[in-house]
């Protein structure tokens, strides 16, 4: 298989929200096919995603409204890394204002992209331990509900109809397996 990159032949911005961007790409492959394509052209700005443990079986999950799929879902603390600011800094200034904890101790699972076929935003997963209280405002519009689950009981957590994110479900498989090896 040719491990070359096709060749970018024009991209062009066909439509523009206040957050997103639709770029059109017309691309051109090494065996000479011609395709277009459509991306959202998204800032490049990182994310990063905890999985913080306040025991080695207790995960700290929230409950949060996600326009997306218009409905309340669990999921973990995240956000986006702010301008200058280290990923371990984001980790635990989103930690902090989405769940009420800090992490002593940060460890990076894995960089994860989200749907790289139409867009190119990347995550950070970062396990979160050594975990203290300590809250800071955030810009939610509504508090969050914080819920503890026990990760031995992951596959009930796996059942529930408003556990649906795939990242976050990968970064816990990640987390339960990396905590069982250890």
């Amino acid at each position: 298989m040719d491990d070359r990159k096709p060749e970018i032949i024009d991209t062009r911005l066909i439509a523009k929200s206040r957050l997103f961007g639709i770029e059109e790409m017309h691309l051109r492959f090494s065996n000479g096919v011609e395709r277009t394509y459509e991306r959202l052209r998204t800032p490049p700005i990182a994310g990063v995603m905890c999985v913080p443990m306040l025991d080695r079986d207790t995960v700290v999950l929230i409950r949060e409204y996600g326009a997306g799929v218009e409905d309340y879902q669990l999921t973990l603390p995240k956000g986006a890394v702010e301008h200058g600011e280290d990923w371990r800094e984001a980790a635990n200034r989103e930690l902090k204002e989405e769940a009420g904890y800090g992490a002593g101790k940060l460890t990076l699972l894995k960089r994860m992209t989200l749907s790289p076929g139409y867009m190119g935003h990347h995550i950070r997963v970062i396990l979160a331990e050594d975990l203290y209280e300590e809250r800071l405002p955030g810009d939610e519009p509504e508090p969050l509900e914080v819920i503890p689950w026990k990760l031995s009981d992951l596959d009930r957590l796996l059942e529930r109809d408003d556990l649906t994110e795939a990242r976050v479900i990968a970064a816990l498989l990640m987390t339960q397996r990396l905590l069982s090896s250890r």
